[in-house]
């Protein structure tokens, strides 16, 4: 068992960047609160997870305190790890963070521990298990909606695929209201993954691991309207409960 306590405890990895507050000015660990409350409110205790150095084994230590595992949005994954150079518009590489996510996507895969990808976590997910990203959007569908920039989300509708995990949580069909802000997205589909969403337009907006119990990815937020729609938090949280009550 991960945790003695009645909420269960849901990993987020964070971001490692340089961060300004009050006369300091240092690398440092964060992650927006939004992430933190749609976990608090769906039922879960949120433990913040730095980039550092790690390795299988303490992937796996770290993974056997929890109940559920969140992978949150953040710089664009290294293209080196799937094959390509970088295009002109990515992301200088945050190869630590890369680093201890694909370890804790190992050991959480092996033990069957229930996870929530969301936007970058849909796309480490996807590298991980083999796939490739498209590394600017706007090269594919010719304008910048799913990026406009600025901190400004794109609302889009997403057409939800009958039959996925994802349909049990939100229902077959479209989904509206769905908050956008990705310059990239999953190109070749990874190892044991099936797309659950797109766009209209055919970018892929979801994922789910079919080898596991319960491991649902999305390109979009949802942890920005989780307020008035929480139904992936309350899910991660109900397949928690249930990984802890086996374990």
């Amino acid at each position: 068992m991960a945790s003695n306590g009645s909420r269960p405890v849901i990993g987020l990895t964070t971001y490692l960047e340089q961060s300004q507050c009050g006369v300091w000015d240092v690398r440092a660990s964060f992650l927006p609160e939004v992430y933190l409350t749609a976990v608090n409110r769906a039922g879960g205790t949120a433990v913040l997870m730095p980039p550092q150095p790690a390795d299988l084994e303490a992937a796996r230590d770290l993974v056997s305190r929890l109940d559920g595992l969140l992978l949150p949005g953040g710089k664009d994954v290294d293209p080196a790890r799937y094959g390509q150079a970088p295009h002109e518009t990515t992301d200088e590489p945050r190869r630590d963070r890369d680093s201890l996510e694909d370890y804790l996507l190992t050991a959480a895969i092996e033990a069957n521990l229930p996870l929530l990808g969301i936007c970058r976590g849909a796309q480490i997910l996807n590298v991980h298990q083999g796939g490739t990203l498209i590394q600017h959007l706007p090269d594919v569908v010719g304008h910048t909606n799913y990026q406009l920039g600025g901190g400004t989300f794109t609302t889009m509708d997403v057409n939800v695929e009958t039959g996925t995990h994802l349909a049990q949580i939100v229902s077959a069909g479209t989904l509206s209201g769905a908050q956008m802000y990705h310059h990239q997205a999953i190109d070749t589909l990874g190892n044991d993954l099936r797309v659950s969403a797109r766009t209209t337009e055919g970018i892929i907006q979801a994922i789910e691991l079919t080898t596991v119990d319960f491991c649902v990815a999305v390109q979009w937020h949802p942890e920005e309207t989780s307020e008035t729609d929480p139904r992936l938090f309350d899910a991660l949280i109900e397949a928690a409960h249930t990984f802890r009550s086996r374990s």
